[in-house]
């Protein structure tokens, strides 16, 4: 983005209880006792008078033990009563197969007869399975067969238990192991009843008041490869129900897999506290078991966003699990059905070619495992992975025990940088493995033949075995994930600082209290004496005059992030509030953070914010997220296209370059007649797509002081001709105060459609590169008598990142406090693009902050 950076040239681009006791219910017989009775002679008195204790002490011997009886059975049960065992209430949610029954269409129909008859099969059968196993049957309560799915027949259910507390653990172990269990046929019906793989997992016991509950509850069939559309209740018109619990069933033809996609996505923000308030969840079954989770969502996401999830099999579950009452639209998905891949890999031949994860850049499908034998002409093979992400949630880095991809007997899992794996002859094979959870979008890759003693002809070869250009060796940027092509350099005194690791970094980068080098030496250098502090600008200050009301620094950084934040006397470079008195804090402005008495600071505050929190992965890539720029707008002048860019900072204003709207030869680019504004627009191809909004110019105001040879001044403000209207593609940047600062070193995106390379073409989608504001003194050196204090220099001076033709009047956007995002400058020009030494050139908003409110009350 170099140049000028407009028209001509300027760019930046989830047994029965026991039997009981047995008793007898007739009266006992007396026989037993008549028989020990022994009857004398009447008259024989002294025989018959038997010597003994008197008659009240053996009744009083009867009533104590009768009292002790009593109270120890009294203290039994006051025992029992305050020492229940305590019993935990769990569900289960499972699924089984059944070996000898052939799937029906009429199974689809929980109200069909088949489906009734079949239900009740399974739940005498898992009655039985149950009784037969100690720490289960005697605290089963109930079953409940909730679909049935192909294959022979799969069922899905979910099982009541009341378990004491102590066996609970004992109890999911049980039923976590997968069993074999076959019914005998009962009197003279010959069939079995042979079920394998019964299975079953603890769930949320609200899953059972889900299925009693029909008004949140769907079952869909993919109709071919068309794909069929489902949404949250009320999408997109009214928030999804509050306090709610919903579901999707998802069916497809046996023998098929389903394409699941995520259109747009918008539930309660995740908490990060590992509690979800609203969540939503794919499951590669009809049953919402833990272990068979494919993917769980929460928050926004991008419409760009990759949100495309496969299943192994012709079903899939997605629930809604609604435990808050915020007002959010919720979900658009669709659906569609695949021919079932029933062989995944294969033989590679040839010098060289790509192969990728199933179904790549979608998530792969659970429960997959894949094998590509590669054979090369040359004596060695190796594989560039260009794209590597198998991450699953609760895996520890390092430890590929679920997802992996396994060459020379090595797994590699997580997320990964381009990495390279060699062989030692011209074979060599890649093995993939998904479990059946959670998956990722997998990986491409690219094999390539090679001559081990010239491996990269012409270019130089990483320690990973990645191949890059040589001109990037000892440029001070890592371009191998090892760092090996900046290893055993020597530095370029003019522009670049030996760091104490031997690295090489820009010189602007030492001194600004970021530690570039990794070992901090570039910092080192700067140290204030004991018992000072470091301002940014470098500064040496007693600590006694941190957060003292005073700006000590020059630079306000001694002010910055005190917890009292101070009113002091105003200067130029102290900020405002709107009853006239100044804060000592640096950039107060919409931080979250009532700094003003009046509070002012936090007005005027609905600018900033990005509706998507997620951002595609991408490596190496510099396509922006659809809505991650939602400010961001482009300009086509009549006949020509897309020509210049402008920022969105009311519903009714812009703000661009002046430069773009200059009168030449044959057209008059100051009529704003001839401009049209997309808004909301990501692909020039999509114009016409929803979301984007096409609005005319009303006014074009070009500072009055620019000067067209320069570009000093070069900032203009547009009128649109109709208001905008917001949404989550088109949202205003906050503007800075005119005390703000954007300090050297500090990261700031530029966005544009512009050239993605000097003398190149136009970008169609919207294009995001990350540079570094770069030292005004630096600048000025790089660029003499060319830079004024209007202007700013940010990118690289080793080049690599710039805007370009094309660019022009786009934003500067810095990521502030709490997220929120400021705009620090405007695309102004540069000598050419990406070139070493020769940084992008920006106006400098904060200087114009005052200027734009009195012509716009902004």
């Amino acid at each position: 983005m170099r140049s000028d950076r407009g028209r001509q040239g300027g760019g930046r681009g989830p047994k029965n209880a026991g039997a009981g006791l047995k008793y007898n219910s007739r009266p006992q017989s007396m026989n037993g006792f008549e028989e020990g009775i022994e009857f004398l002679p009447a008259n024989n008195a002294k025989k018959v008078e038997k010597r003994g204790p008197r008659r009240w002490v053996v009744l009083l011997a009867l009533l104590v033990g009768c009292l002790l009886l009593a109270l120890a059975t009294g203290l039994l049960v006051w025992w029992h009563l305050q020492n229940p065992e305590v019993q935990e209430y769990k569900v289960f949610n499972g699924y089984l197969r059944i070996t000898n029954e052939n799937f029906l269409d009429a199974y689809e129909d929980p109200n069909s007869t088949e489906f009734a008859n079949l239900a009740q099969k399974v739940k005498e059968a898992l009655k039985v399975h149950y009784s037969r196993i100690p720490a289960l049957g005697p605290y089963h309560k109930a079953s409940e067969v909730t679909a049935f799915s192909e294959g022979s027949v799969i069922a899905y259910y979910w099982s009541e238990f009341s378990i004491p507390q102590k066996q609970v653990r004992e109890a999911e172990l049980a039923m976590a192991e997968e069993r074999v269990f076959v019914l005998p046929p009962r009197g003279r019906n010959l069939y079995s009843f042979e079920l394998t793989s019964v299975v079953a997992f603890p769930t949320d016991p609200r899953t059972i008041a889900t299925r009693q509950d029909n008004s949140c509850s769907f079952a869909l069939h993919a109709q071919g490869r068309e794909p069929q559309r489902f949404t949250t209740p009320g999408f997109p018109d009214s928030p999804y129900p509050a306090r709610a619990r919903c579901q999707w069933a998802l069916r497809g033809d046996a023998e098929s897999v389903l394409s699941l996609t995520f259109r747009s996505f918008d539930v309660a923000p995740c908490d990060g506290s590992g509690s979800h308030p609203d969540l939503v969840a794919v499951y590669d079954a009809l049953s919402p078991m833990e272990p068979r989770a494919v993917v769980q969502l929460c928050g926004t996401f991008s419409p760009t966003y990759n949100l495309t999830f496969l299943s192994s099999q012709n079903v899939l579950l997605v629930t809604l699990v609604i435990t808050t009452e915020r007002r959010h639209p919720g979900f658009e998905a669709t659906f569609f059905q695949l021919p079932k891949m029933h062989s995944c890999g294969g033989s590679l031949r040839g010098p060289q070619g790509t192969f990728s994860s199933p179904y790549y850049p979608a998530h792969y499908p659970p429960n997959t495992d894949c094998t590509w034998d590669i054979e090369v002409p040359a004596d060695r093979v190796k594989v560039l992975f260009t794209f590597f992400f198998l991450l699953e949630p609760g895996v520890a880095l390092g430890s590929c025990t679920k997802d992996y991809v396994e060459v020379n007997g090595e797994k590699f899992c997580g997320e990964k940088p381009q990495f390279v794996v060699a062989s030692q002859s011209n074979k060599l094979t890649v093995r993939f493995h998904s479990d059946q959870s959670y998956t990722d979008t997998g990986f491409l890759a690219e094999y390539l033949s090679f001559d081990s003693s010239d491996p990269c002809p012409g270019k130089f070869m990483c320690n990973t075995g990645r191949c890059v250009e040589s001109r990037l060796r000892c440029d001070g940027w890592t371009d191998c994930s090892d760092f090996s092509d900046e290893l055993g350099c020597k530095c370029n005194e003019t522009y670049q600082f030996t760091c104490a690791n031997k690295l090489c970094k820009p010189l602007f980068w030492m001194c600004d209290t970021v530690n570039d080098c990794g070992d901090n030496s570039d910092e080192l250098a700067c140290a204030c004496p004991a018992e000072n502090l470091k301002c940014n600008n470098g500064k040496c200050v007693p600590k006694t005059r941190q957060c003292d009301g005073k700006d000590d620094c020059g630079d306000r950084s001694d002010e910055a992030n005190c917890k009292r934040v101070n009113v002091v006397t105003c200067t130029k470079d102290t900020y405002r509030c709107n009853n006239g008195l100044c804060v000592s804090k640096a950039n107060p402005e919409c931080d979250g953070k009532k700094d003003c008495n009046d509070g002012s600071d936090e007005k005027n505050c609905d600018c900033g914010i990005r509706p998507f929190t997620k951002q595609s992965r991408v490596v190496g890539g510099k396509n922006a997220d659809e809505g991650e720029w939602p400010w961001q707008v482009s300009l086509h002048a009549q006949d020509q296209g897309h020509v210049c860019g402008a920022s969105l900072i009311s519903p009714d204003w812009m703000v661009s370059a002046a430069h773009c709207y200059t009168d030449e030869s044959g057209f008059s680019y100051s009529d704003p007649k001839k401009w049209t504004a997309f808004l909301g627009l990501h692909d020039q191809s999509k114009r016409n797509a929803a979301g984007v909004q096409k609005l005319g110019l009303k006014r074009i105001i070009r500072h009055p002081s620019f000067n067209d040879y320069t570009f000093d001044y070069d900032i203009a403000l547009l009128e649109l001709e109709k208001s905008a209207e917001y949404s989550s593609t088109v949202r205003p940047i906050c503007l800075p105060d005119t005390t703000h600062s954007f300090p050297t070193g500090k990261a700031i995106w530029v966005t544009g459609w512009g050239h993605t390379k000097e003398g190149g073409s136009p970008a169609v989608i919207l294009q995001k590169g990350e540079i570094r504001v770069i030292n005004q003194t630096t600048c000025e050196k790089l660029l003499p008598q060319q830079i004024t204090p209007r202007m700013m220099c940010v990118g690289y001076l080793s080049g690599g990142v710039d805007s370009c033709q094309g660019d022009s009047g786009g934003p500067l956007s810095s990521v502030e406090a709490e997220g929120r995002i400021f705009q620090a400058g405007v695309v102004s020009w540069g000598d050419g693009c990406a070139q070493k030494d020769k940084p992008g050139v920006y106006t400098r908003l904060p200087v114009f902050r005052e200027w734009i409110k009195e012509e716009t009350g902004v």
